[in-house]
C-alpha cells in the first residue's frame, strides 16, 4: 500500500497550514476565545462557504465534496496545530459523521447539502465515557404521541450548542431498546442551553435541558437498520478526529519549544544548546512522529473499506496515542519555558488545557486501552 500523499492532499495540508496560521494566530484565538460567541464569525464563514472545508467528507450526491478520512485529518491536524476556535469539529466531526453514519435518507438530504455549503452549524453530545453517545441516549426518554414526538431529560456535556442551529441528540424510546437520534432545533420551545465553565476556553460546552420539547415526525432522523454498527463507525471517526487535533498541538508545543530555547540564554548561549534540553525536545519529536503515523495510517484504513470493529480498535489507538503524546508535549513545552510556560502572555498554557481536556473526549485512555486489550484478547 502506498501511504504517500497525493498532489492533491499535499495542496489542502499547505492550504490549511497557510490560511491558519494567518487567520488562527495567538492573538486571534484569545480573542475569540474571549468573545461572546466564542469564535470569529467572519473566519467560519469563510471556512464553509469559500475554502469548502465543511464539503470535504459530504458525499458528492449531498453537496459534498467526497474526500476521505485522510485529507480531513490533514485540515484537522492544522487545527489543533493553531487551536482554531469555530464551530467546526461539532458540525463536521460530529454532527455530519453521525448522520452519515446512521441517518436515514431523508435526514440526509434535509441537512447534508447545507452543512457541506457552510450555511448550518450543527452539533451532538460529546461524551467523557468510552461508551460512545449511548450514555448520553439514557439520560433523554423519547416518547411518541400520534406524529408528535415528546423529548425530555439532560445531556451535560454538548460542545458549541449555543452556536448551534440544530442539536442532534440521542433519546431512549419508550417501548423500543435501542436509543434513537433526533434533530432539535435550538429555538425550539421547553429547551433550555446553559453555558459551562470548562478548563480550555477555545472550545465552548454547554449543558442541554429538555421539558417536553415536542418534535414533528420527521425529526427522527436515524435509520434503525443502520444504527448499531453506524454508531460504531461513528465513534470512531470521532476518536481520529480529535487525535488528528491532538497531533497538531502536540506539533505546535514542539515548534513552541524549539523557537524559545533557541533564543533564550544562558551562560552566555542557548538553551537549546544544552544537552539535557536536545534530549527533552528530542523524546517530543520521537512520540509526535510516532503518533503521525498512527493517526495518518487510521486515517488511510477509514478511507477503505474496513469493518466497523477494524476501523473501532485502529482509532482507538490513534487517539489513545495522541492523547498520551499530547499531555507529555504539552507538559515539556511548559517546563522547558521555565517559569513563564504557565503565565497567560505565553502560548504553552492554552495547549496544556486543550491537552487536558481532549483527553477525556469520548473516552480516556485508560478506558480505550482497556478496550483495546479486550478486542484483541477475544
Amino acid at each position: 500500500m502506498n501511504f504517500a500523499f497525493t498532489a492533491d492532499q499535499v495542496m489542502i495540508r499547505d492550504a490549511a497550514q497557510s490560511f491558519l496560521a494567518d487567520e488562527s494566530g495567538s492573538a486571534a484565538v484569545r480573542a475569540a476565545s474571549a468573545s461572546e460567541t466564542g469564535f470569529d464569525a467572519g473566519v467560519w464563514q469563510r471556512i464553509g462557504s469559500e475554502l469548502g472545508w465543511c464539503a470535504i467528507p459530504v458525499a458528492e450526491e449531498h453537496g459534498g465534496l467526497g474526500l476521505g478520512a485522510v485529507e480531513l485529518v490533514l485540515v484537522l491536524e492544522q487545527m489543533g496545530r493553531q487551536l482554531l476556535c469555530a464551530p467546526y469539529f461539532s458540525t463536521v466531526c460530529l454532527a455530519a459523521n453521525l448522520l452519515t453514519q446512521v441517518g436515514n435518507e431523508q435526514a440526509l438530504r434535509r441537512f447534508l447539502p447545507a452543512i457541506a455549503e457552510g450555511h448550518l452549524c450543527a452539533t451532538a453530545p460529546l461524551s467523557s465515557g468510552a461508551d460512545d453517545w449511548l450514555d448520553a441516549a439514557a439520560q433523554i426518554q423519547a416518547r411518541r404521541k400520534g406524529e408528535v414526538w415528546t423529548l425530555s431529560g439532560h445531556c451535560p456535556r454538548v460542545p458549541d450548542a449555543a452556536a448551534a442551529d440544530w442539536l442532534l441528540l440521542f433519546a431512549q424510546v419508550e417501548g423500543e431498546r435501542k436509543a434513537a437520534l433526533f434533530a432539535v432545533p435550538r429555538e425550539v420551545a421547553g429547551l433550555k442551553i446553559e453555558a459551562l465553565e470548562g478548563w480550555d476556553a477555545t472550545r465552548r460546552f454547554s449543558s442541554i435541558t429538555l421539558d417536553g420539547v415536542t418534535l414533528p415526525a420527521e425529526d427522527r432522523i436515524d435509520d434503525a437498520s443502520r444504527i448499531e454498527d453506524g454508531l460504531s463507525r461513528a465513534a470512531a471517526l470521532a476518536r481520529l478526529a480529535i487525535a488528528a487535533e491532538q497531533l497538531g498541538g502536540a506539533q505546535q508545543c514542539l515548534d513552541l519549544t524549539v523557537a524559545y530555547t533557541a533564543a533564550r540564554k544562558q551562560f552566555g548561549r542557548a538553551i537549546a544548546s544544552f544537552q539535557a534540553v536536545k534530549h527533552r525536545c528530542a523524546e517530543m519529536m520521537v512520540r509526535i512522529e510516532a503518533t503521525r503515523s498512527a493517526v495518518y495510517g487510521a486515517a488511510a484504513l477509514a478511507a477503505s473499506k474496513t469493518t466497523a470493529d477494524a476501523l473501532a480498535l485502529e482509532c482507538a489507538v490513534a487517539r489513545t496515542l495522541a492523547s498520551d503524546t499530547y499531555f507529555y508535549c504539552a507538559q515539556e513545552a511548559i517546563q522547558l519555558h521555565g517559569g513563564v510556560g504557565f503565565t497567560w502572555e505565553y502560548d504553552p498554557q492554552l495547549y496544556f488545557k486543550r491537552a487536558q481536556a481532549s483527553s477525556h473526549w469520548l473516552g480516556n485512555a485508560d478506558g480505550l486501552r482497556e478496550r483495546i486489550a479486550q478486542a484483541l484478547i477475544a
